[in-house]
């Protein structure tokens, strides 16, 4: 097993002094240990506010989330079980699925995500596009639901992360190894 680096020994040796009353082997999710878990981007609340405010009035940003949850690396989600997804993403009741429905065409509609039909209907398939590079073509098109503080915040976060995705210009040949 490979040595811890140094961030996550001290991190360890804080976590003890503490919570010297808690089992960390036992009280807490590990990704390693533990199925269940999905790679997303460390600016994803900031994303999902984003898309909340985008879709002011109806937030989308949990119906999102949701699908998001559900990708695998391929970025593909089934739309099939569409009263499952609409409780998943907290809509209860009789207009549960229409109203995630509308979700998912206004996130189809934003650039979020591209919808195709299939066996289940006119929303069957879902791919999830890059959320970094959505945010920016909607803000350099001077989406007036992107508010100024908030895609700050998101580049700011972006390059303290070390996520070029906002960059200008990205050319394979600029990425450190």
């Amino acid at each position: 097993m490979a040595r811890p680096s140094k961030y996550v020994r001290k991190v360890r040796e804080l976590r003890k002094k503490l919570w010297p009353e808690i089992d960390f082997e036992s009280q807490l999710w590990d990704r390693k240990r533990n199925d269940g878990f999905v790679t997303m981007p460390r600016t994803m609340p900031l994303i999902i506010g984003i898309i909340d405010d985008l879709t002011k009035g109806a937030p989308a940003g949990m119906t999102y989330a949701e699908l998001w949850c559900r990708a695998f690396d391929e970025m593909y989600v089934s739309l099939s079980k569409s009263k499952e997804l609409a409780f998943h993403s907290g809509f209860i009741g009789q207009r549960a699925e229409r109203t995630w429905a509308e979700k998912i065409r206004k996130l189809d509609e934003l650039g979020f995500i591209s919808v195709k039909p299939g066996q289940a209907g006119p929303l069957s398939h879902a791919l999830i596009l890059n959320p970094y590079l959505v945010i920016k073509a909607l803000h350099d098109a001077g989406n007036v639901g992107i508010t100024q503080d908030k895609y700050n915040a998101l580049v700011e976060r972006a390059i303290d992360i070390g996520a070029g995705d906002l960059d200008e210009e990205r050319e394979d040949d600029d990425v450190l190894p």
